[in-house]
């Protein structure tokens, strides 16, 4: 349960139509219809940083909008013809960003498959951090997370943390995010209001 004492000064989180109140809203095209009786039960963890390595600015809300510019980087030419999103960012300074409704699926995951269970999008939630695989995540990016899986789990009872999992778990050989660098002993202590110090546990539960 989202507890007051986990909140940010100044920030509430609440959900309400798929849409999570008190955060940047930006809302992506690259979405569509979840399949017809579908029950979200599953979290995944990804990492993007627009240009590769560097953090801030606007690449990531031009990604998801289909609005990059391919002449603003070079490595944009070939990523400029992309229709991707997710459903939520949470930036280096704990910033969250939403493109996606919860209950319309999001196109973050690609070909993928959790427990046998193919087409990961239909039935999961994609959450984004900005970072790399091999860089330490923000203290306050830990934080931000942890509020918003809480409060999914309460509105997605079949996410469990058991159902969260890593993007390079559901497209192994294709995919390596959210990386080594991600601290799956400190998110899972942080949900469970016990987080380790200086863990490097890097594996999903």
């Amino acid at each position: 349960m989202l507890r007051k004492d986990d909140q940010r000064p100044g920030e509430r989180l609440t959900l309400n139509q798929g849409l999570l109140e008190g955060v940047r809203q930006c809302p992506s095209p690259n979405q569509d219809r979840r399949p017809s009786g579908v029950v979200v039960d599953l979290l995944v963890i990804h990492n993007i940083s627009l240009p590769p390595g560097e953090f801030g600015g606007p690449w990531i809300d031009d990604l998801f909008t289909n609005r990059l510019d391919p002449l603003g980087h070079p490595y944009f030419r070939d990523i400029k013809d992309l229709k991707v999103s997710s459903h939520l960012l949470i930036r280096r300074s704990g910033e969250i960003v939403q493109y996606v409704p919860f209950h319309r699926r999001a196109w973050h995951a690609g070909r993928s498959a959790f427990r046998g269970r193919c087409d990961c999008n239909d039935f999961s939630i994609g959450i984004e951090l900005e970072g790399v695989d091999d860089l330490a995540f923000e203290d306050v990016q830990y934080r931000a997370l942890m509020r918003v899986t809480r409060l999914l789990m309460e509105h997605y009872p079949g996410i469990t943390p058991q159902r969260i999992t890593g993007h390079s778990d559901i497209a192994p050989g294709r995919k390596t995010d959210p990386g080594p660098a991600f601290d799956w002993r400190r998110y899972h202590g942080l949900l469970a209001g016990d987080a380790p110090k200086g863990s490097s546990d890097t594996q999903p539960a």
